[in-house]
């Protein structure tokens, strides 16, 4: 009975143990999972930011990839051996991944105004239909001011190579004009789509002038790669005129709308919304404030063939004044600046004659002196 007992109080130990244990390790794990919880949820709202930045993009950054065909530089197929990471350093190189991601995002475009009243009225009256019918859409449509044509899309790091870019641009506009030979082009627009369900937009109606759209495209480009600026692949290039898109409103997506319902703007689908003739192209910015015609910030722009149809607006003119006098203060700021580097140096060199003249002068006293 002794031995029975002795053996009966060591099992309880042992379960009050195993208990205890358990319970220990329970609670270790609830800990883990609570501190990955809080880590995901940091990585989701630095990620959250970062789209809210990109909202006002000319288009959804979804279809960046898809329309303009961006992809990396082909690497050779090398097996790397699989490294065996922690739940930690997985989500940490994850925050380091998505950081990347958002530094190569495109943050300049070249663009082609919309300027047609026409145009603008039309489709804003398209835009208030589907207002009409779903009004949590409003916060979708692109501003009348905004509207446009994208030609290309590239990532600007800084300001020295935001001038590089520049300078390519405006180094095409001969070679623009060459391919028109004085030629008006006129881009027509009829009919509606989208892309995916998100982006909701006007077709340009097939011609030859779309087919020379596309080569004044490939020359800008061309201008932009020999200055080393990566602007993608165009062989997936649509030019069309978005009206609307999800990615202007995160919010819609809580609210229930994950994607455009095409019936909202079938009633347009062959309407015909009028010609833009292309005058002018632009080098803009996503990020930067927008303008008060709620068009983006251009950084330079160039004329192309003859203006028709309206003077360009008060607006249009300050915005013109306005990029000169920039462009001109920073040359002279430039050329300031190579001239007091130029005079240092002459100072420099005068000063250091001078003084071996001086010593040499000196030395020749010193010698008369011992002399005498």
């Amino acid at each position: 009975m002794y031995a029975g007992g002795i053996r009966k109080g060591s099992l309880c130990a042992l379960k009050t143990f195993t208990q205890g244990s358990f319970r220990d390790g329970s609670q270790i794990v609830e800990q883990k999972k609570k501190q990955r919880k809080r880590q995901r949820k940091k990585s989701y709202c630095l990620d959250n930011s970062v789209n809210c930045l990109m909202m006002e993009m000319p288009f959804a950054k979804a279809d960046i990839e898809a329309e303009f065909s961006i992809s990396s530089i082909p690497k050779p197929n090398v097996e790397k051996k699989r490294k065996r990471v922690t739940g930690r350093d997985n989500e940490e190189e994850t925050l380091i991944m998505k950081k990347k991601k958002n530094q190569d995002r495109p943050n300049y475009f070249i663009s082609v105004p919309i300027t047609n009243p026409k145009i603008k009225d039309g489709i804003h009256a398209l835009q208030d239909t589907i207002i009409q019918k779903d009004c949590r859409l409003s916060k979708a449509m692109v501003h009348s001011g905004s509207l446009h044509i994208t030609l290309l899309v590239m990532h600007l790091s800084s300001e020295e190579a935001v001038g590089k870019a520049v300078g390519a641009f405006l180094e095409s506009k001969g070679l623009i004009e060459d391919l028109l030979q004085g030629k008006s082009l006129d881009l027509s627009f009829q009919g509606t789509d989208h892309f995916r369900n998100q982006v909701g937009f006007v077709r340009l109606t097939e011609s030859d002038h779309v087919t020379t759209l596309l080569k004044i495209t490939e020359i800008v480009k061309k201008e932009f790669q020999e200055k080393g600026i990566f602007t993608g692949d165009g062989k997936a290039f649509r030019p069309h005129l978005t009206f609307m898109k999800l990615s202007k409103s995160p919010k819609l997506r809580k609210q229930g709308v994950k994607r455009i319902d095409s019936t909202l703007f079938e009633d347009f689908k062959n309407q015909h919304f009028g010609d833009e003739p292309l005058s002018r192209l632009d080098l803009c910015s996503m990020l930067k404030k927008k303008q008060p015609n709620g068009y983006y910030h251009c950084e330079s722009s160039i004329t192309v063939g003859e203006k028709r149809g309206a003077e360009p607006d008060d607006a249009e003119l300050l915005n013109l004044s306005k990029r000169l006098v920039e462009n001109a203060v920073l040359k002279a700021v430039q050329q300031y600046l190579e001239e007091t580097q130029n005079k240092n140096r002459q100072t420099n060199v005068g000063s250091s004659i001078k003084t071996e003249e001086a010593a040499i002068g000196n030395s020749k006293e010193s010698e008369n002196d011992i002399r005498k």
